[in-house]
């Protein structure tokens, strides 16, 4: 029997909320920001054939949809706090989405990320778009427009990774660089001050 919309979201999905006023469930989300915070807001969608492959692991595209998010966040100097997950699926394959929430909710765990709401649709491709809601202390979130001339410019990681895995799947460690990258939060808090 196939799972509808709705069974997905029961048995994949649906987590109690923590910090949201009201999570997964209802026609949308409820939040409070704490009390002098910001929030930012980023949104990354990925799309079968363009930005992965068709046999692409599920459970390193759950990861990789997250950590693209948390990464835009971190850049920011923004902590992680809240997503919504939409799914375009040409079926409900039950394999597909037990590894697919495992990757997602594994990263979301980590960084206490809930789950506050998506869609899930049929689509001929899979198409992934997460939206990320992260807090800032207000004023500081960091800016690309704050460089200066004179500033020093550093990178976190190692440069052209998912490029060259692209060239050369065949090595694990450089593979888990563009499937499974991992997002700098803890640094772009820190670089906040």
């Amino acid at each position: 029997m196939p799972l509808s919309e709705f069974d997905i979201i029961r048995r994949y999905f649906d987590r109690a909320p923590n910090r949201a006023l009201l999570g997964v469930g209802d026609d949308c989300a409820l939040l409070r920001p704490n009390a002098g915070l910001e929030l930012a807001v980023t949104t990354d969608m990925l799309v079968e054939g363009r930005h992965f492959l068709p046999d692409a692991a599920a459970r390193s595209l759950g990861h990789k949809a997250l950590a693209v998010n948390l990464s835009d966040l971190a850049a920011m100097g923004a902590a992680p706090r809240w997503v919504l997950l939409a799914l375009g699926l040409p079926s409900a394959d039950a394999g597909w989405l037990e590894a697919f929430s495992a990757g997602f909710f594994a990263l979301a765990e980590r960084y206490g990320v809930e789950l506050i709401g998506g869609d899930t649709t049929r689509s001929p491709l899979r198409t992934i778009s997460v939206v990320a809601l992260g807090e800032v202390p207000a004023g500081v979130a960091l800016y690309r427009s704050g460089a200066k001339p004179g500033d020093d410019i550093w990178v976190s990681g190692e440069l052209g990774g998912a490029a060259l895995a692209l060239r050369r799947p065949e090595v694990a460690e450089v593979a888990r660089r563009l499937h499974e990258p991992e997002p700098r939060v803890e640094l772009g808090e820190r670089l906040r001050g």
